[in-house]
């Protein structure tokens, strides 16, 4: 049967986002972290795949949504996002208002770059500290053969 619908050009597969959510939460467990939580989204904002360790609290998913959309909304991880606003508290809420609540910047939020360094997704990581959701990201993301961006070297 011929289909009936043009297909979307997908620059990050399902099966990636599998890689990079079970590979995450392998990294959780072998480094005795909570148990978390790992959104995987694609350039439009939008989850391709995500999971909730058990025993992960049921507000990680909101969470680990909004740190991938803070990247992808201002192309850098949103710890780093975080940090270059620390002086700017009014300028982060306003964001966070704009976004209804998408926009968390604090570090496990990670971009997820092709060999070009070009954005092709976002990662999601709650449920630990925010360091080690990053960590977690990281780890998925190059579990899945693809780069981590954090923030670009000048």
């Amino acid at each position: 049967m011929a289909r009936n619908v043009y297909l979307t050009h997908q620059t990050l597969s399902l099966k990636q986002a599998r890689t990079i959510i079970e590979a995450a939460m392998a990294y959780a467990v072998a480094q005795a972290m909570n148990p978390i939580t790992v959104t995987v989204m694609d350039t439009s904002g939008y989850p391709i795949s995500c999971d909730r360790a058990d025993g992960c609290a049921t507000l990680r998913l909101a969470v680990s949504h909004g740190k991938a959309k803070a990247a992808l909304g201002y192309g850098l991880s949103s710890g780093t996002i975080g940090e270059r606003n620390q002086a700017r508290p009014a300028f982060l809420s306003a964001v966070a208002s704009a976004s209804q609540g998408e926009f968390i910047p604090v570090a496990g939020g990670v971009l997820i770059l092709d060999e070009q360094e070009l954005v092709i997704g976002a990662v999601g990581v709650s449920g630990d500290s925010s360091d080690n959701d990053e960590r977690a990201a990281i780890a998925g993301i190059e579990a899945a053969s693809l780069k981590a961006g954090l923030a670009p070297k000048n």
